[in-house]
């Protein structure tokens, strides 16, 4: 009798575990084959920008070098093979566009304010 119980409480606790591809749980294959398409991805997209593949790698730090490189190599096959151009981006630098968006007045009130000489300083005399 209670290897039957046993038996049920097994088929029963199983049962839902059994589904857990539809219930939102990545497994460890899906993640690192979601890490790699995506390194390939960002690799092939700095290949046709025409970044060099240093700067892919200090622009993506948390992308796989490994896939990173092999879609930068993979791109860089494809454009030659069908003697595709890099593409500049037409995009200014984000940073320089965000400095160049702050207007001088909103500048710290440090760096505009003038020293101020000490209390105990005496003034110069008038001539």
């Amino acid at each position: 009798m209670s290897r039957l119980v046993l038996s049920a409480l097994i088929a029963v606790v199983a049962l839902p575990l059994a589904g857990c591809d539809q219930l939102g749980i990545e497994s460890p294959e899906k993640i690192a084959a979601a890490r790699t398409a995506e390194g390939s991805a960002i690799g092939g997209a700095c290949r046709h920008a025409g970044r060099a593949i240093e700067d892919c790698y200090s622009l993506n730090k948390k992308a796989d070098k490994a896939a990173v490189f092999a879609g930068w190599r993979e791109m860089n096959d494809y454009m030659r093979e069908n003697k595709i151009d890099a593409v500049s981006p037409e995009l200014e630098d984000p940073v320089e566009s965000a400095r160049s968006k702050t207007p001088a007045a909103e500048a710290p009130a440090s760096a505009t304010q003038t020293a101020k000489a000490p209390k105990d300083a005496k003034e110069p005399a008038a001539q």
